[in-house]
């Protein structure tokens, strides 16, 4: 393929990627965490009751993880921003990489040095 081909297959594919973006919904970072708590049960000794589920929002926050408890309605919205989100990520890392690639197309780079020839070893 001929560069200037692969230049405007390139600049379409950054059009393309840009378009992707305007079709993104609410993006957090974070996971979500379903947690269940078992507790011995005084009216029965030697059973266990399950309490929960309960659903927790997790994520860094100034480099601390940060904590939040979500209802079940919560967790399932939740989750799908979290799932736009490493949606996003991946759009902006093929953005960066197509960039780089265009870049590297369309800007002359350093001319290479000539090899040196082995010439004879001095005498010592």
């Amino acid at each position: 393929m001929n560069a200037q081909k692969h230049v405007a297959r390139l600049e379409r594919r950054l059009q393309n990627l840009k378009r992707s973006l305007l079709d993104l919904r609410p993006a957090i970072q974070g996971s979500i965490l379903e947690r269940t708590i078992r507790r011995h049960d005084p009216a029965r000794p030697g059973n266990t009751k399950a309490y929960g589920p309960y659903y927790q929002w997790t994520r860094k926050v100034a480099g601390r993880t940060a904590i939040q408890n979500l209802t079940a309605v919560q967790a399932k919205v939740y989750a799908r921003a979290i799932r736009e989100n490493r949606r996003l990520e991946r759009i902006v890392a093929d953005i960066r990489a197509t960039s780089l690639k265009l870049l590297e197309l369309t800007t002359p780079s350093v001319a290479r040095r000539k090899r040196r020839k082995e010439g004879p070893k001095p005498l010592s």
